[in-house]
């Protein structure tokens, strides 16, 4: 153990600490160097995701020091143009997301900065709502979406409702950087910063304005059938109210709940992995549809910004991925749009790099202009954003991203699970009106532009060694000049940490976007594969976009880009 460690460990062994678990955790680790090092190595990143990280002791550890910390910096940022500044806070449902919640509230109160927080645990798309409404200068959002239950942590938004983008979270760093994490924290009693007003609950209205907002997104012309039956499970997190309310409101009223799921529960008991993408995240949602022969799984995760579904398909259920829902979505979205006559004019709508090409093709047949964005619905709030100032938010249409990740509005600028829920359930009750499944809907697409598959791969790297190796497999990737993956030509790659795409023949085009550690794979046969870490988590994915005449072809090569690539991360 170097030195600094040693004394960064001791540092908090000799600090009093508030909270008894984090002390209990100090001597149960003692003798066990390696858990000292990990937890006091590093402090936990800040990006533009905020902070995201195991719950426990140390600087890079999610703790009521660390959410201090962060906390002040960012209301150092704040306090830094006016003092004249406000805040909303929300949490969902992870083990000390309250006490997070309330420990950021009296740090920004003590700071002269107004606080506005949910009595109770709301999504993550209703902070997005209420830093708009409210007129807040920006946003904190205690939650770490679909990791397991021993992660938490720390979104950051700004006065646009949208999560920071890379130059600010720059910037407030710069701010975390200069505080010391016991001695310059400034923090006033929650309870006595309640009774003079320097906090205050947010109001049922702002709940009721959101609601009304979502339910403004709806396109249905149809008369609801209540035979439209509909399992829910909001897998123990924060979508239960809003999800169940908007639903009923909007004239469905056959819907179950999965009681096992139903609650918040941090600890996530009968769902280890609260992500609607897997399989096991579904599991129980689909069990409840067998039972009681519904035809729709609905499924939120704990912060209830993505939603995963399931659809009948003859005895058992199919899960659609991301990019399944998302292009079924878009289609619906355009289709009902010119129907009912409120498609604007030069309709935009967005996706991630890393979302499906196919996606591009469907939004040309209905004249829509497609753009790309990076990864991270934020990019998409940002042009939503830029839509706004030149006067012209009414072009957006929609914008998902491969990882569940849905939005109709202007309402908000993040991913919505709520608005999302909605028009999945008015898409299938339309479709079901025809006679028609999703299934064969989505089917219809692929004969109609060609069948397109999408995976991803996810290569866990943990501590201070994962770390190294992540960085060291993107700088080779970056020198190796690969000239073929899986038997397919590589045409071009795009580096955008470097702005540029580097082709085949040595000529090079600059890339309009911001930098960001990514690179892109062009494959010839219209397929590719994008590399990232992750920037909240201690893990890189990889994304592969297959497109071949047939459904087995596809899969086929599809395999072998995974083995390839799971070769050369072994490898390096």
């Amino acid at each position: 153990m170097n030195s600094r460690i040693r004394e960064i460990w001791n540092m908090w062994k000799n600090r009093d600490l508030e909270d008894c678990d984090l002390v209990r955790e100090l001597k149960e680790i003692e003798n066990d160097e390696e858990g000292i090092i990990d937890r006091f190595y590093k402090d936990l990143e800040f990006g533009t995701g905020g902070l995201r990280g195991i719950i426990g002791v140390g600087n890079n550890r999610m703790n009521i020091y660390t959410v201090a910390k962060v906390s002040q910096g960012y209301a150092d940022y704040l306090s830094r143009t006016s003092t004249s500044q406000s805040i909303a806070i929300a949490y969902d449902s992870r083990i000390n997301s309250e006490v997070f919640a309330r420990t950021a509230a009296e740090v920004f109160a003590a700071n002269g900065i107004k606080v506005y927080i949910y009595k109770e645990l709301m999504p993550t798309p209703a902070l997005s709502f209420a830093i708009r409404y409210l007129g807040c200068s920006g946003g904190v959002v205690i939650t770490a979406s679909h990791n397991p239950s021993k992660y938490n942590g720390y979104k950051v938004y700004g006065a646009d409702g949208c999560q920071i983008t890379t130059d600010v979270a720059k910037d407030i760093l710069e701010y975390i950087n200069r505080v010391d994490i016991f001695l310059d924290i400034k923090k006033r009693s929650f309870t006595d910063a309640l009774i003079e007003g320097s906090i205050s609950f947010i109001e049922e209205e702002v709940i009721d304005k959101y609601i009304a907002a979502v339910s403004s997104e709806s396109l249905s012309n149809v008369e609801l059938n209540e035979n439209v039956s509909i399992v829910y499970t909001p897998l123990n997190g924060a979508g239960r109210y809003c999800v169940t309310r908007v639903l009923r409101e909007n004239g469905y009223k056959n819907i179950v709940i999965v009681k096992e799921q139903e609650f918040p529960d941090g600890s996530f008991p009968t769902c280890p992995y609260p992500n609607p993408e897997i399989s096991d995240a579904m599991k129980l949602g689909i069990d409840y549809a067998i039972r009681t022969e519904s035809e729709l799984v609905l499924a939120t995760d704990p912060d209830c910004d993505r939603v995963g579904i399931a659809v009948k398909n003859g005895p058992d259920y199919k899960l659609l991925t991301g990019n399944e829902t998302g292009m079924l979505l878009l289609d619906y979205i355009c289709k009902q749009r010119n129907m009912l006559g409120t498609m604007p004019n030069h309709p935009v709508a967005f996706k991630s790099i890393v979302t499906i090409d196919m996606a591009i093709k469907i939004a040309e047949y209905y004249g829509v202009e497609m753009q790309e964005v990076l990864t991270g619905f934020k990019f998409i709030g940002e042009q939503i954003g830029y839509l706004e100032e030149k006067g012209e938010k009414e072009r957006f249409i929609f914008g998902f991203e491969e990882s569940y990740g849905y939005l109709s509005g202007t309402y908000v600028r993040d991913k919505d699970g709520v608005n999302a829920s909605l028009l999945i359930c008015e898409m299938f009750a339309y479709y079901k009106e025809q006679g028609k499944t999703l299934l064969e809907v989505l089917n219809s697409l692929y004969a109609q532009f060609g069948y397109c598959l999408n995976s991803q791969r996810c290569y866990q790297f943990e501590g201070v060694e994962g770390l190294k190796k992540m960085n060291m497999i993107m700088q080779s990737l970056r020198e190796e000049r690969l000239a073929e993956i899986a038997g397919r030509r590589v045409l071009a790659v795009k580096d955008y940490k470097k702005s540029i795409i580097k082709y085949q023949d040595n000529t090079e085009e600059v890339i309009y976007l911001p930098k960001s550690n990514v690179l892109k794979f062009i494959l010839e046969g219209n397929s590719s594969i994008v590399v990232r870490p992750s920037g909240t988590e201690p893990k890189m994915k990889a994304y592969f976009s297959v497109s071949a005449e047939t459904q087995k072809k596809a899969e086929a090569l599809r395999r072998q880009m995974e083995e390839e690539c799971d070769d050369f991360f072994m490898i390096i």
